[in-house]
């Protein structure tokens, strides 16, 4: 399966700099377990992260099979990327959610570009041009931040258009994996360059790392309605590690097993049992497969688009 062998290279390049080193203590704090409308209100924002994976040609006119049904009611008014180069995007308006979604493709295994993307693992400061006011010392991802930047302005200026058309002052920020990263970005970029009315929510799928502590603590103050799901034993959210100087922010949401899942306190949790950090200390322990889901019944990835 080529999604294995493109994780398999990105955990190796990783492992191979340095090894794991001792978690950081936190404050302990106990996780809350998530109830089964919770859990349920997450399903139309899974099944956007898995139409991002589908070709264009169906996204166009929101014919893409389960994914786009389950959110039928969707009006995608911007789509782009090639898959490769630069992720496929799409950007609408859900009249059920009351609200402009964004959402980006995760790595597609099969493209060159896109798996270098997640390769280039090394941090850089934000551009303050797309993240006015951020201080230097807030670095991120490079291949993030770059691929992030490509897509950056037009989905800011269709965001304002739909903010101007549309009874709505809410914009969500959706993806899975490498999407997942960008919609985290996408979510902070947003913030800075919308009006203080609008609401910014985020919502991604086996997410990364992509920042160091700095960006943590700016996404925990700007975007304080932000949730990040991890599956079961999945590893991509433990990498690249926090030896790398990277640390996720707030919002963890870890599924335990279908219709189980609690919500784990503070950034990167790493004291409680259930959490994502505890339940895979390291790649060996892990299971990639669960990166593709099931969440909570869906999966998501290039083969599951329809």
């Amino acid at each position: 399966m080529h999604f294995l062998s493109r994780s398999a290279v990105f955990v190796g390049i990783v492992l191979a700099r340095t090894v794991i080193a001792a978690p950081t203590v936190l404050e302990e704090r106990s996780v809350s377990p998530l109830s089964a409308s919770d859990l349920s209100s997450l399903a139309p924002f899974t099944q956007f992260a898995r139409a991002a994976y589908c070709p264009t040609s169906v996204l166009k006119n929101w014919s893409c099979g389960q994914a786009c049904s389950a959110n039928s009611d969707f009006q995608v008014t911007l789509v782009g990327g090639d898959g490769n180069g630069v992720q496929i995007y799409f950007v609408g308006y859900s009249p059920s959610q009351n609200s402009i979604i964004v959402a980006h493709e995760g790595t597609d295994p099969t493209q060159f570009l896109s798996d270098l993307t997640d390769l280039n693992i090394l941090m850089d400061p934000l551009d303050t041009a797309l993240f006015p006011g951020v201080s230097s010392s807030v670095q991120v991802h490079d291949g993030f931040r770059n691929e992030h930047a490509l897509t950056a302005k037009t989905i800011l200026a269709e965001v304002k258009r739909l903010l101007s058309v549309k009874s709505t002052t809410t914009v969500t920020t959706v993806g899975h994996s490498l999407g997942g990263a960008l919609a985290e970005l996408d979510a902070l970029f947003l913030t800075l360059n919308l009006p203080s009315t609008t609401t910014i929510k985020a919502v991604t799928y086996g997410t990364p790392r992509v920042g160091n502590p700095s960006f943590a603590a700016l996404i925990d103050s700007k975007v304080p309605n932000f949730r990040r799901i991890n599956n079961k034993n999945d590893i991509i959210p433990i990498v690249p590690g926090r030896f790398l100087g990277f640390q996720h922010p707030h919002g963890e949401v870890h599924i335990l097993s279908k219709g189980n899942a609690v919500s784990c306190p503070g950034d990167d949790d790493a004291t409680d049992a259930q959490c994502q950090i505890q339940s895979v200390p390291n790649v060996f322990v892990g299971n990639i497969l669960d990166h593709l889901g099931p969440y909570e019944g869906i999966s998501i990835g290039t083969i599951f688009c329809t």
